[in-house]
């Protein structure tokens, strides 16, 4: 099924989570991750990169879902919010890695990011109030390759730790982060 084609589904879960039905919102961030990671995964096929990226981008689309989810219009559509804020975290990252379009045909380049425009997502004091919540060593792990745009061995050199650690302590991170948005932790009440 279409993400588009499940709009009101995905839309009740989305009010009845703002409403503070933790079990619909939890519904809806289980949802959408399957639907943003098949976007992401399209995209970066077509321009070399896997499942891996595709993972870490629908992550931060989570967070980024969770932190701004007052920012959500209940009077209008969910889809072209949420595909927003994904082409925003999209080219963010395809700006942060330095990837290029250079080899791509200009009608794929178009196609990769071809979306519905996005109201800019401003969401690093949330973002901030998640990270508080995890081990020093992944939050400064997440802030310099995640959010900085540092190479994996860049942070490792400002964190005095290997690659290897580095990329664990990500790892670890990330999935603590979307476990609290998942779960409604993050949240504030």
């Amino acid at each position: 099924m279409d993400v588009r084609s499940a709009e009101a589904e995905l839309r009740l879960l989305m009010v009845a989570g703002l409403e503070g039905n933790a079990a619909a919102y939890k519904a809806l961030l289980a949802r959408l991750s399957g639907y943003l990671r098949s976007y992401f995964k399209g995209k970066l096929a077509r321009i070399g990169l896997g499942p891996v990226e595709a993972e870490d981008l629908m992550q931060e689309v989570l967070m980024a879902i969770h932190t701004r989810r007052n920012t959500y219009e209940r009077s209008q559509l969910l889809t072209p919010w949420v595909y927003g804020i994904a082409r925003y975290k999209l080219l963010d990252y395809l700006r942060r890695s330095k990837a290029s379009f250079r080899d791509l045909p200009i009608d794929e380049a178009e196609a990769v990011l071809a979306e519905d425009d996005a109201a800019e997502v401003e969401s690093g004091h949330d973002l901030e109030k998640l990270l508080a919540r995890v081990s020093p060593k992944m939050r400064q792990a997440i802030q310099y390759v995640k959010l900085d745009g540092l190479s994996v061995s860049e942070a490792a050199a400002r964190c005095g730790m290997s690659e290897s650690a580095v990329k664990v302590s990500i790892h670890r991170g990330l999935k603590a982060l979307a476990l609290m948005v998942s779960d409604g932790n993050g949240r504030e009440d």
